[in-house]
């Protein structure tokens, strides 16, 4: 894997709709393997918790348009931004936002899954109707970013096993996996249970890949 480099920094204040606000150092980089504009989040006193070699709490998140931005009620991305922003700046950490729409596809190809689903499929069956993979989501450029921000071992904030498996296969030491908090609503039913059947065929315990 080849070391990639920052290549902006700028703070940032964020406000959430719900009235939650903070502070954020954004970087970008050079270097990143996929040539996406992958972008990491420094939120709350992050920087010293490496000072005293603690492992920060880390979540790479997968870009969602529908969910981050416009509150789509299909998935629970929106909401698991919302908590993570503001446990990683409770806890210091960093917060990686990947350019993975649709777990990898696309956001085109995401609305094409979507219209499956409305036919009967679920999310995953419905990324391979369309010649997809299940989860075609490399988490290589997230572990360049903690590479370049000087970040070798992390509290990781998800509940995916695949996430997991991927950055310690990439260098990453992953001391703990923090779980997040379950977002159900009524629109968002089917799409949960199909990812905690999908976490089951992977690795027990963990019911929901995300």
């Amino acid at each position: 894997m080849d070391d990639a480099t920052i290549r902006t920094q700028v703070s940032v204040p964020l406000r959430f709709p719900d009235g939650y606000a903070t502070k954020a150092e954004v970087f970008t980089f050079h270097g990143l393997v996929d040539n996406r504009e992958h972008i990491a989040f420094g939120l709350g006193d992050w920087r010293d918790t490496l000072a005293r070699d603690e492992a920060p709490l880390v979540r790479p998140h997968s870009e969602c348009l529908t969910g981050d931005v416009f509150g789509s009620e299909r998935c629970d991305c929106g909401p698991q931004l919302r908590e993570a922003v503001e446990r990683i700046s409770n806890a210091g950490g960093l917060l990686l936002y990947l350019r993975q729409e649709g777990r990898g596809i696309g956001l085109y190809a995401k609305l094409d899954a979507y219209a499956l689903q409305d036919t009967g499929m679920d999310t995953y069956e419905a990324n391979l109707a369309l010649g997809h993979g299940e989860d075609e989501r490399d988490y290589t450029p997230a572990a360049q970013m903690l590479r370049a921000l000087g970040v070798s071992r992390i509290a990781l904030l998800s509940n995916n096993p695949d996430k997991e498996e991927q950055l310690t296969s990439l260098g990453v030491a992953v001391t703990k996996r923090v779980p997040t908090r379950l977002h159900l609503s009524p629109a968002n039913a089917g799409y949960l249970a199909a990812k905690a059947r999908y976490a089951r065929r992977t690795v027990e315990p963990d019911w929901l890949a995300s």
